[in-house]
Order: C-alpha cells, then structure tokens, then sequence
C-alpha cells in the first residue's frame, strides 16, 4: 500500500486554488509541497497545516491505494494458487 494525494488536487481544483496559494496559506515548504506531488512521505504535521487551510479532515486530502509490486505479488500468488490447484 501507499499513500495517493490526489483527493488533495481535487480539493484544490475545486476551490479554485494552485500549488501556490496552498503552500503560502498553510504555510509549508516547496521542498514539502514537492514531496507531495511526487506522492512521496510528509510529516503530519504538514498534512494538519494543509487541513487547517483548507478547512477540511485529513481523510479528505489523501487515500490509501495498491502499490504496483503489491499487485505483482498478488498477481504472483494467484498464479501459484491456480497452478496448484490444477494439479
């Protein structure tokens, strides 16, 4: 599993904000505000003080969803389950 931040862009977009009015009004970092765009780990604390600016929960800035090697592994084991039940 990994964390999918696009719940955030469309928050955004529907209230008519860029990257950069965000950052200014909750007041975190470029090097934040990059991670973000690149799906990669923030700390809380950003994830609270974009919530706060946004007037919303942290459920509705980000979701959870499969990453690509959790399906391959699924993928795998299914294979491996039919193989053996085809024997």
């Amino acid at each position: 599993m990994r964390i999918s931040y696009n719940p955030l862009w469309k928050i955004l977009i529907d209230k008519g904000m860029n990257k950069r009015q965000l950052r200014e009004k909750s007041g975190i970092s470029t090097a934040s505000m990059a991670k973000l765009g690149k799906g990669e780990n923030i700390t809380t604390d950003v994830l609270l003080r974009i919530c706060e600016a946004l007037d919303c929960n942290i459920n509705q800035i980000m979701e959870s969803v499969p990453d690509s090697n959790s399906m391959k592994n699924k993928e795998t084991m299914d294979d491996g389950c039919r193989a053996a039940g085809s024997r």
